[in-house]
């Protein structure tokens, strides 16, 4: 895409992710039945309606490009496709919580090219575009520069896979020897990786939809963003180590070395 063009995407994206969030506050306000789908994952009315909402402004903004939607499913393929979550962490939703978000990204080719990340309960919007830079509210966002495990700060997400993994105990050892560990988990913790307050995140059970978006602005943001095997993102990634150039090296090794 010309970067014009990636304009023109990223602004749709952002107006995508503030018509969503419209649906989403007012749901928040007043409540919402809750339904269970076939995967025991909740699902809500704001869920389907926020997507509609994103997917009306999409297709008029770049109607060429295919959408594959948490809730709808996949329409149209091509060379660009869009990624949308309208509403992830419906768990934390339904139980009165803020880390909940949209995820819009935007594929060229399989590589996430674009993300908006927008948290509207917790108060928090990122964006990013590829050679555009990370940005939160409106200022530049970027990693910090740690760079010893002694001073990192790691955060993990979904773990139950890595549970049954021989790397599970590579995972205790980077906890022995990092600063501190936490578990800011959903959206939360690149957003904290991007701007700044974290340097590492593991997570072992993850669907695309959830961090394509995340993917774009961690690496605009100067960090480094992969698959717990160090792979680059498609469409069936389902796990993510994500952080400081740095500290995403060392762990990697560490992993790696365990895998064999």
């Amino acid at each position: 895409m010309t970067p014009e063009r990636l304009e023109h995407a990223l602004r749709a994206a952002r107006e995508a992710a503030d018509a969503a969030a419209a649906v989403i506050r007012r749901y928040w306000d007043r409540g919402v039945d809750v339904e269970w789908k076939s995967d025991a994952t909740p699902v809500t009315a704001a869920d389907r309606e926020a997507e509609r909402a994103i997917r009306a402004v999409l297709s008029r903004a770049l109607p060429e490009a295919g959408i594959y939607g948490e809730e709808y499913g996949r329409e149209g393929g091509g060379e660009l496709l869009w990624l949308v979550d309208p509403l992830d962490g419906t768990k934390s939703f339904v139980r009165r919580t803020p880390f909940f978000s949209t995820q819009i990204a935007l594929m060229e080719r399989g590589e996430p090219v674009l993300g908006v990340s927008c948290a509207p309960v917790y108060g928090e919007t990122m964006w990013a575009a590829r050679g555009l830079g990370a940005w939160l509210d409106g200022a530049r966002a970027r990693v910090a520069g740690t760079a010893a495990m002694r001073e990192a700060s790691i955060s993990t997400g979904n773990l139950r896979t890595l549970t049954l993994d021989a790397r599970w105990d590579a995972l205790g050892a980077l906890i022995r020897d990092a600063s501190r560990i936490r578990g800011y988990g959903d959206f939360c913790h690149y957003h904290l990786l991007a701007r700044g307050g974290l340097d590492l995140v593991i997570e072992s059970d993850v669907h695309i939809l959830d961090v394509a978006a995340l993917a774009v602005i961690v690496r605009e943001a100067g960090g480094v963003f992969t698959d717990l095997d160090g792979g680059a993102l498609t469409l069936d990634t389902r796990s993510v180590l994500a952080g400081v150039p740095a500290i995403h090296a060392q762990a990697l090794a560490r992993l790696r070395g365990a895998a064999r």
